[in-house]
């Protein structure tokens, strides 16, 4: 296949910046990079505006600098969220890959990512939070919060339901009181009432149930005098 050499008019990834000379297919460059305006033929006429493409590179190269640097800012303070598909136990079907986290980025961030851009150094094959770096450019380095949650959660089973004994004493301790307390109230009272009437029972009491006073004591009978004998 025959090779032509070409000046660069812009930057096209994979293949080099403003005033970089690369050699292509004679084909791409007449069917594409030249209609495209992409690219000019290596002549000498041509090799005089190098130094102006230069010019606008480093001003291109400047302007995605800042804006990389002004994104790694933002992007350092917010979380990604990946919703995946489950088992039942929480497994993933599948891993989180670079192409799911640059469509959730646009969707939920709108923020426009290669996805060549995010690095994974391990497979996300887990529930939960995970970091993910992101190389947005040559001096610009950054980390992206992920976290990737189930769309089928998982279900909770319910606790047993507790024994009638049991949920009886539960109930009774809830309460503050105890079966034991309940029978030594009781006999205490049972005690007070069994008490004899002659200390403070239902015959110490007047009308309208006021407690009387000490009973005052019996008059003793005089002796009969005794008969004279008969003489």
């Amino acid at each position: 296949m025959a090779k032509t050499e070409v000046i660069l008019t812009h930057n096209i990834v994979g293949l080099g910046g403003e005033s970089d000379q690369v050699k292509v297919a004679a084909g791409y460059a007449r069917n594409y990079l030249y209609p495209q305006g992409l690219a000019i033929p290596l002549t000498g006429a041509n090799k005089r505006r190098l130094e102006v493409l230069k010019q606008r590179r480093a001003e291109r190269e400047a302007h995605d600098l800042n804006t990389m640097t002004e994104l790694s800012k933002a992007l350092s303070k917010l979380t990604c969220v990946i919703t995946v598909k489950t088992g039942e136990d929480g497994k993933m079907f599948g891993t989180v890959t670079p192409g799911m986290i640059a469509d959730q980025l646009k969707t939920q961030l709108d923020v426009s990512l290669d996805k060549r851009k995010i690095h994974l150094e391990h497979p996300i094959r887990t529930l939960g939070d995970h970091e993910v770096e992101l190389r947005l450019h040559a001096d610009v380095v950054t980390n992206l919060k992920l976290r990737v949650e189930s769309s089928t959660p998982i279900a909770v089973p319910e606790p047993a339901p507790a024994p009638e004994g049991k949920r009886d004493e539960y109930r009774t301790e809830k309460r503050g009181r105890r079966p034991e307390a309940d029978k030594g109230e009781k006999g205490e009272k049972g005690d007070k009432a069994e008490k004899p009437h002659g200390e403070k029972g239902h015959a110490d009491r007047g009308p309208a149930g006021k407690p009387r006073g000490p009973r005052p004591p019996r008059a003793e009978k005089p002796a009969k005098a005794e008969k004279p004998a008969a003489g």
